[in-house]
């Protein structure tokens, strides 16, 4: 069929307008890069720029003197995201699906506690305790992963998106034909939410990616360092070191704002190239449900 001018016209527009403010999106991220790999005088003389000044890898080689301990921090980090977000999303749609069957009696009930854990909450020191007192998780991998696996905020999120994409037909034809409630959980519901467990999913796994925090509370021991507290430690030495160089001599030798910026693309590097793979699901998970009525 083809496309009137009014139609060619403002696709003509929209693509112009979406690619301007794709190019205003990535500027920041090549002048990151860029900024990477310029030398710290030129930072500090001339700014940042599209291009590197003074190209220098002196961040980068700070960064990697102990390639042991970063790659033992990725690994963590790598093991921590991947189970959090597995059972993060088990948890989550398991919940989910029983509080969106209209059979169950109680549904209303459990969603009124779940809603009501966001109003209170019990605080850092109570969770200190749970966690080194009674569970006995300090310096574990699972203090890593148990504190924040259960969002309240996604599972409304994935609820509505059943209601909203699930029709309670097919349920009752499942029913009818035989299938027990995990197979239709399994068989049935899970596969029809693949949109809303990408979206939950790269949520989750960019909040555990970015996660140092836990580690500074629970974790002492070195080979448990994820890899945004191990850089943290590594920007505070070298804060710390440049600090005590300039009240010595007068002058800075740290590429202590090189160092930021190439911290920063070590950090962000694997969930930008995760991103694409979810791309797809991401818009269709927010929006799913808002045009139902």
């Amino acid at each position: 069929m083809r496309k009137s001018f009014d139609e060619v016209l403002f696709e003509g527009i929209a693509r112009v307008f979406i690619g301007l403010m794709a190019l205003f999106c990535a500027i920041p991220f090549v002048m990151l890069v860029s900024g990477s790999f310029s030398s710290e005088e030129q930072i500090m003389k001339h700014g940042y720029s599209l291009f590197p000044r003074g190209f220098s890898t002196d961040a980068y080689k700070f960064i990697v003197e102990s390639p042991q301990k970063l790659l033992n921090a990725y690994g963590v980090t790598i093991v921590v995201t991947g189970v959090s977000c597995l059972l993060a999303l088990w948890l989550i749609s398991m919940t989910a699906y029983v509080l969106f069957r209209e059979d169950f009696r109680y549904r209303n009930n459990f969603a009124f506690f779940f809603y009501l854990t966001t109003i209170f909450n019990g605080g850092m020191l109570p969770a200190y305790i749970l966690m080194v007192r009674y569970l006995h998780l300090k310096n574990s991998i699972l203090a890593l992963i148990l504190p924040g696996i259960f969002s309240v905020f996604f599972l409304l999120i994935m609820r509505n998106f059943m209601r909203g994409t699930i029709p309670g037909e097919l349920i009752e034809s499942s029913k009818i034909d035989g299938a027990g409630d995990f197979y239709i959980y399994w068989r049935i519901v899970l596969p029809l939410m693949k949109p809303a467990l990408a979206t939950i999913g790269l949520f989750e796994v960019i909040g555990y990616w970015n996660n140092w925090y836990n580690a500074m509370l629970y974790i002492n021991d070195q080979n448990l360092y994820p890899l945004q507290y191990l850089l943290y430690r590594i920007l505070t030495a070298a804060q710390g070191i440049s600090e005590s160089a300039m009240d010595s001599v007068g002058v800075v030798t740290m590429p202590k704002e090189t160092f930021k910026l190439a911290m920063t693309v070590v950090a962000i590097g694997p969930i930008v190239l995760a991103y694409p793979f979810v791309q797809r699901y991401f818009v269709q998970g927010i929006t799913i449900g808002a045009v139902k009525g």
